[in-house]
């Protein structure tokens, strides 16, 4: 099994100005003094360039020389314990079509295009 990670600077302007947005409407005061805390705590991580996401893939493949159909049922055993495993620790755990693991592996490769489209 192989696990790939894939880390992304993110900009939180958008939710920055969202939040000010909504806290500038609140009127409850306690509200206000809480969402005011956030927007400075969200804007010091997006000053100092320290907020990301990531994106967490695990590749498996079947080595035995089974037929395919004994193939096929094992790699879904293990993708049902992994998906298991890995919900437990809290992990949103989502399954991707072919296309969208193409571009996976496209975003992944070619970071630098990637990075400027």
């Amino acid at each position: 099994m192989q696990i790939l990670i894939q880390s992304k600077k993110e900009d939180l302007s958008q939710h920055i100005k969202k939040i000010r947005n909504n806290s500038q409407k609140q009127n409850n005061k306690i509200l206000k003094k809480y969402s005011e805390k956030y927007l400075q705590y969200i804007e010091e991580k997006n000053n100092k360039n320290k907020s990301a996401s990531k994106n967490i893939y695990l590749i498996y493949k079947n080595t035995s020389e089974n037929i395919e159909e004994n193939i096929i049922q094992d790699l879904n055993e293990k993708q049902i314990k992994i998906k298991e495993c890995l919900g437990r620790c809290g992990n949103l755990v989502v399954e991707c079509n072919k296309e969208e693991t193409k571009n996976i592996l496209f975003s992944f490769f070619n970071l630098k295009k990637f990075l400027e489209s």
